[in-house]
């Protein structure tokens, strides 16, 4: 059981990430240029203190080292060589950036990657991998698309695209398959799977329904795209629906 403080420390860090998550369409330059780096260190400080009170210290070290370590990695080659994510660049209004790729960037697979990795193990032992790389594919279907609106990064070079995302290449949906499909891989190597958790799964698994719900309503009311809230919500929606029914009619754990 968490004691009062942990369980303080996570429910306020939560939510700071949603409340920054809600003032987003509602803000403007500067002030949604802060916010936008915001959201995610707050979402990333919400998820590495979940694996912190669940797991321990050496897990949630061994989590932040791997998942940070393979993302800036992956987002130097992507940079570079524009594999496999096809080519890009990152805006300077990021902040920070370490060789071409903002500091925020590799945070952000950081707050992204731990409730997948949650859910994939829930919902397959041995092909965990797989659902966890469908997931962080799932999850950016949301996120790639709001971000190149802002002018945080651009694409070049689109011949065939993401349904109803004519300004995101299709090869950025595999791209994110395949360096999920490898992250999830990694994780499960270093981190025990058969660890019992001393903190409910219900923060993480709040902040992926929570994804998947403000990304509809911000995409039909906010951005008027309705076919990224069909798109992007039939893809991680599918994942919500089987892990739930896992919960309801699965294994006990």
């Amino acid at each position: 059981m968490l004691s009062p403080l942990q369980n303080l420390i996570l429910i306020l860090t939560f939510s700071i990430a949603v409340a920054l998550q809600i003032s987003y369409p509602l803000l403007s330059g500067e002030a949604l240029r802060v916010v936008t780096i915001a959201i995610v260190y707050w979402g990333a400080i919400a998820m590495v203190a979940h694996a912190l009170f669940s797991y321990g210290l050496s897990y949630a070290a061994r989590y932040l080292a791997v998942a940070f370590v393979f993302a800036l990695a992956i987002e130097q080659i992507g940079v570079r060589t524009g594999w496999p994510f096809g080519t890009y660049r990152y805006s300077p209004e990021l902040g920070y950036q370490v060789f071409g790729v903002p500091l925020v960037v590799p945070f952000a697979w950081v707050m992204m990657a731990y409730p997948i990795l949650l859910i994939s193990r829930r919902l397959s032992k041995h092909w965990s991998f797989l659902v966890g790389g469908y997931g962080l594919m799932a999850w950016d279907l949301f996120l790639d698309p709001q971000m190149v609106s802002a002018g945080k990064w651009t694409w070049q070079d689109i011949t065939s695209h993401v349904p109803f995302q004519p300004e995101i290449p299709l090869s950025n949906a595999f791209g994110w398959l395949l360096s999920g499909i490898a992250l999830i891989s990694l994780l499960n190597l270093v981190l025990p799977k058969d660890r019992r958790a001393h903190a409910s799964r219900s923060i993480p698994e709040l902040f992926v329904a929570w994804t998947w719900v403000s990304g509809i309503i911000i995409n039909i009311f906010f951005f008027d795209r309705p076919g990224v809230a069909f798109v992007a919500g039939s893809a991680l929606g599918a994942l919500l629906l089987w892990y739930y029914l896992s919960i309801r009619y699965g294994r006990r754990d």
